[in-house]
């Protein structure tokens, strides 16, 4: 262990933690300690403290003994005289300084000096708070991100499970010169790597250097800047706490528990740009306790392997004398060694575009301002069309544009848009269309200034001033699909054939095309049901985050985030024969209402090593089916009511159970199993198993509103179907009340059929 990052590591945790100690008696003489403190838009109070304590802090009167806690894990800073091995020393500091910056920033959201502003700033993405002038909300308004809300977290959940984003980057400090922190950022975006941004190095913070440059920021790039001092470095440390909370299964207090899953499942490292002080010494001493290693681009000494993390704890990589041929090649093999220190798997498909490209940029929003051309939306109609045909009707790598490029388009203007992708395949089937075809929103969205929403019919695609500049055009759009349909898709497809349509009269011949086999896909995929197949299939992907869960997906049931549905890991099993989706063969039906079948039952056991041993495909109340954290709903039963409440991932409103949903779901996720609680997919609402057992849709007296808006077509069928018109009526939502009373209340004024069902418990 090197004592010169001793010294400083434990000199800095000294430091900060007298800080927060004085920030402390400052505030608790000032605002009382009654006074509320809390992260915003999440039910995990300070979650570092809760992971590492099990303490859930919500007011300023509760944080002293958690310094005190902090205190007694320092140790003197090393004297000349004194050779100790010094790591344990190192690394208990460097948690004592985790304490102290937690507790720093909590009490700055008191004192509202976070979140941190930054003028000119814009944000991709919703914001993670309401910022002091109630200015917060979608692309920001000059405030930095702060704590990463539960909803985000949750959203990104799914992504990190099966390998869309395989880690993240904890950026701390400045990079040489603009140009080589866009690169670094680039480098990362292109292997969809998520990255945090931290801190300052001689009075300058990556931030600024990236918004100079034009960089857009913020959740939707994968790129989250959580402020200029190193204090917020607490903040994706607190997001990896509750990775494991979330994810894992946890309880708060785990510490060993929670460290050790960041190690083992969470690919993080950090990189740190520019002079190295105190206390950035102690908050990567901090970090290395998570498993997370440290690489710098200064002279520093290094940390070779212990065991605390994978490989090198800490590396030393001095930027100007790494080999390259200048300073842009330097900052890719910068990137590419701290890929390598943490093991991070990437796999990256090479596409032919003039722009960056990969998943970093799926969420990118092209704002009409930055707009050369769009396709959808209000003023033009943009349709793509994905379909099989025989090996030699399609010519592999043909693109071809029918009708004009968009350059005698005005800028800002629209025009109609076809995209038909031709495949062809040994193993391909007409079953895989619609499923090969939902990768179009995925592929298109990876190249950097280019929007894509949508599908069918009513896709929307915007391509950016930017973008064009670099000499982006829309044969583009089939290299994109011609490339990563063979990457991904490769085992069942052998030919790409990809037309681009903006003649007007060809474009109407297809648009009709496309809408009647997307109608017959609709009566195809809408006539299968549970008792047609003789297999389900399992899903594992989010066993990388959650051990003992998964998923068991039939046609009338799909994945609980909302992804994957029968067709998909039907698909995915031809893809991947040994991959996450693997066929169950149902076996003896043991009870058809409640959804018990031998062999689901026997796989269950297996795949959960023990943990579950039945399941209940379609009851809330007998042995539900398990659940991670990435599902886009909660169901729960609310006994006053004798009926279930459905919350939206997307409603962070309080609910009739007194907790929201980043709450709840730390009682339905982690692989639980729990009677009454279930996480799902939305569309299984409108599924006809949707909690058969239990009474179906007709049990459902509390709803989000967001629900009921998105599925408003469908749910009105079923509650017809149910001899119930006016059921969604019935069922009250956060508009109408909040607590158990105001259920009660509207669900007897609207005599819901609920309360004449059989009593649940």
């Amino acid at each position: 262990m090197s004592r010169y990052i001793a010294t400083h590591a434990i000199r800095g945790a000294n430091a900060i933690v007298q800080e927060a100690e004085e920030l402390l008696e400052r505030t608790l003489k000032e605002k009382g300690p009654d006074t509320a403190v809390a992260f915003p838009n999440t039910a995990y109070y300070l979650p570092f403290i809760l992971g590492m304590t099990g303490t859930e802090i919500s007011k300023i009167g509760e944080l002293p003994p958690i310094l005190e806690h902090a205190k007694k894990l320092l140790s003197p800073v090393p004297t000349d005289s004194r050779w100790l091995p010094y790591l344990g020393e190192t690394l208990d500091c460097g948690m004592a300084t985790l304490f102290a910056e937690e507790i720093i920033m909590a009490l700055k959201f008191v004192t509202g000096e976070q979140p941190e502003k930054l003028p000119g700033l814009q944000l991709a993405g919703s914001t993670s708070f309401t910022s002091p002038d109630n200015g917060g909300g979608p692309n920001g308004n000059g405030y930095l991100n702060g704590p990463i809300d539960d909803i985000q977290l949750r959203s990104w959940g799914i992504q990190l499970v099966d390998g869309r984003m395989p880690g993240f980057a904890a950026i701390v400090g400045a990079a040489k010169s603009n140009e080589v922190a866009v690169k670094i950022v680039r480098e990362l975006q292109r292997r969809s790597i998520l990255t945090f941004l931290i801190g300052s190095s001689n009075g300058k913070s990556i931030i600024h250097q990236l918004m100079e440059e034009g960089v857009e920021l913020g959740y939707d790039t994968f790129t989250v800047p959580f402020g200029t001092d190193t204090e917020s470095a607490i903040y994706p440390l607190g997001f990896a706490t509750r990775s494991a909370l979330t994810f894992g299964g946890m309880k708060g207090g785990q510490a060993k528990e929670i460290l050790r899953y960041n190690k083992e499942r969470v690919f993080a490292f950090v990189l740190a740009l520019g002079e190295v002080d105190d206390l950035k010494y102690a908050t990567a001493a901090g970090a290395i306790n998570f498993g997370f290693p440290v690489i710098a681009d200064t002279v520093i000494p290094e940390i070779l392997p212990t065991g605390v993390t994978t490989y090198e704890h800490v590396i030393s990589m001095p930027f100007n004398e790494i080999e390259g041929a200048d300073d842009l090649e330097r900052a890719e093999k910068l990137v590419q060694k701290c890929i390598e220190i943490r093991g991070v798997k990437v796999t990256i498909a090479e596409v032919p575009v003039p722009v960056p490209y990969g998943s970093a940029f799926e969420g990118e929003v092209v704002r009409r301002a930055d707009m050369r051309v769009e396709f959808g939306g209000k003023n033009s109609r943009a349709v793509e069309y994905l379909f099989m045909d025989e090996m030699d009707n399609v010519d592999d790598g043909k693109i071809e544009l029918i009708g004009p490029d968009f350059e005698d388009v005005e800028e800002g203007g629209a025009i109609d848009l076809g995209i038909l992708v031709k495949v062809a395949g040994r193993k391909m089937e007409k079953d895989f269309e619609p499923v090969l075809e939902r990768q179009i929103h995925y592929f298109i969205n990876g190249a950097s200034g280019i929007q894509h929403i949508g599908q069918r019919d009513i896709a929307w695609i915007r391509i950016s001033k930017g973008a064009t500049e670099k000499g982006f055009n829309l044969k583009h759009f089939g290299d994109i699909l011609h490339t990563r349909f063979h990457s991904d898709f490769g085992s069942i497809v052998d030919k790409v054939e990809v037309t681009i349509i903006t003649d007007p009269d060809m474009h109407a011949e297809w648009l009709e095309k496309a809408r009647a086999a997307f109608n017959e896909r609709n009566v195809r995929m809408g006539a299968m049901t549970d008792e047609s197949v003789d297999e389900f299939y399992s899903c594992t992907l989010c066993q990388s985050f959650a051990p003992d869960h998964l998923c068991v997906i039939s046609p009338e049931r799909l994945g609980l985030c909302g992804a994957y549905n029968w067709l998909d890991c039907k698909a995915s099993k031809q893809i991947n024969p040994t991959g996450p989706n693997q066929p169950i063969k149902k076996g003896t039906e043991i009870d058809a209402e409640k959804g018990y079948f031998q062999g689901v039952n026997e796989f269950v056991q297996v795949a959960s090593h023990g943990a579950v041993q039945e399941v209940s495909m379609y009851s809330i109340m007998e042995n539900p089916m398990t659940a991670c954290g990435c599902f886009e709903c909660i169901a729960m039963v609310i006994p006053e009511a004798n009926g279930i409440m459905i919350v939206s991932r997307e409603d962070s409103s309080m609910t009739p159970a007194g907790m929201t949903f980043s709450t709840l779901a730390g009682v339905a996720g982690g692989g639980l199993q729990t009677p009454g609680v279930m996480g799902h997919g939305k569309f299984y609402i409108s599924s006809g198993k949707f909690i058969l057992p239990d009474g179906g849709l007709k049990r459902v007296v509390w709803m989000s509103s967001i629900l009921k808006e998105q599925m408003a077509e469908q749910l009105k069928a079923i509650a017809e179907r149910e001899g119930e018109p006016d059921l969604l009526d019935k069922i009250a939502d956060e508009t109408i009340c909040t607590d158990v009373e105001g259920v009660v209340k509207h669900v007897t004024e609207k005599n819901h059929p609920a309360l004449s069902m059989p009593p649940l418990m």
